[in-house]
């Protein structure tokens, strides 16, 4: 098979441009990555109420005459019109969606979608948590990065997401937090590595430092080199409960990991389904469950739902 062109469309989030990049990759793909914008209105209305017209993008930069695509690989709600769209205007094109799109799954030729999600349908692919772009290979490569900011035998990284609609990160929670990981870790004669994500606003950052002072390193800005490198000399990760991709993208490196919970502001059944997922593979505990060492098979469900497309694309 020829090196596909892939188109990706997102929102531009962490989490949605790991996952179509990371497929994308993992396809062997050229890809081009552009930021869907909708006109005003239609940010608000649901994909399953919107027509299947140009009158709803802010632009039309998405794809020209001039551009060949082979793939059109979308995640995200303001996405899913827009790929819906350039499907209209030229049937040759692959599309592929990530995630739940809420509308007619035949509007896609496939749909690659988290088993926690529950989706059924001939044309899903189903993923155990979510795809993304972090490999063992690049993991390995950053290790050093941050060897001289940090030198101790024990290693925890924490890796902090950020508010979202379902969870508040108060100060008051994310004390409680920090309190559990030197309870758990720290009086056992670890340092912390703390990374940031895109969503972790500076008041959170802050206070960390403060946390952090004499027990280990705060990053204290968005550093993907320095995320890469806390996974491969951690001993243990913790990651905050707000996100799935995260919690996938450190499985990656086969570490023991425990997941800092919050309060919810709203059901989040989907997640509490994931965190049963991962708990029954073995993958993840609770912070502040007893700190041991343990094994499993590290992710990478990237490639092998990639496999399972190219042979799909091939039949």
């Amino acid at each position: 098979m020829l090196k596909p062109k892939a188109l990706l469309l997102t929102e531009g989030y962490h989490g949605m441009i790991s996952q179509v990049e990371g497929l994308a990759k993992a396809l062997n793909a050229d890809f081009q990555h552009r930021i869907v914008r909708l006109n005003w209105l239609w940010n608000y209305i649901p994909p399953k109420l919107s027509p299947v017209s140009r009158l709803i993008l802010k632009n039309e930069q998405y794809i020209t005459e001039n551009e060949k695509f082979d793939l059109v690989i979308s995640c995200g709600r303001k996405s899913v019109i827009p790929s819906i769209f350039i499907k209209k205007k030229n049937k040759k094109i692959f599309t592929i969606h990530i995630q739940n799109p809420k509308v007619r799954f035949n509007n896609f030729d496939l749909i690659v979608a988290p088993e926690h999600d529950e989706l059924k349908g001939e044309n899903i692919i189903t993923s155990k948590g979510a795809i993304h772009y972090i490999t063992r290979l690049e993991i390995e490569k950053a290790r050093s990065y941050l060897l001289d900011k940090i030198q101790n035998e024990k290693i925890v990284s924490l890796i902090l997401g950020g508010p979202n609609k379902y969870y508040n990160f108060s100060n008051e929670e994310l004390t409680n937090i920090f309190g559990e990981i030197k309870s758990s870790f720290i009086s056992q004669g670890y340092k912390a590595i703390i990374i940031p994500s895109m969503r972790t606003p500076k008041r959170i950052i802050d206070l960390a430092i403060n946390e952090f002072l004499t027990d280990g390193f705060v990053v204290n800005s968005v550093d993907k080199q320095a995320y890469l490198s806390s996974l491969a000399i951690a001993n243990s990760i913790v990651v905050t409960c707000d996100s799935t991709s995260m919690i996938s993208e450190a499985a990656t490196s086969g570490k023991p990991i425990f997941v800092a919970h919050m309060q919810p502001k709203r059901n989040n059944y989907r997640f509490k389904r994931f965190y049963k997922l991962f708990r029954e593979l073995g993958v993840i505990k609770n912070l502040g469950e007893k700190v041991e060492n343990w094994t499993y098979n590290s992710f990478n469900e990237a490639e092998r739902i990639a496999a399972i497309i190219i042979s799909r694309l091939k039949s």
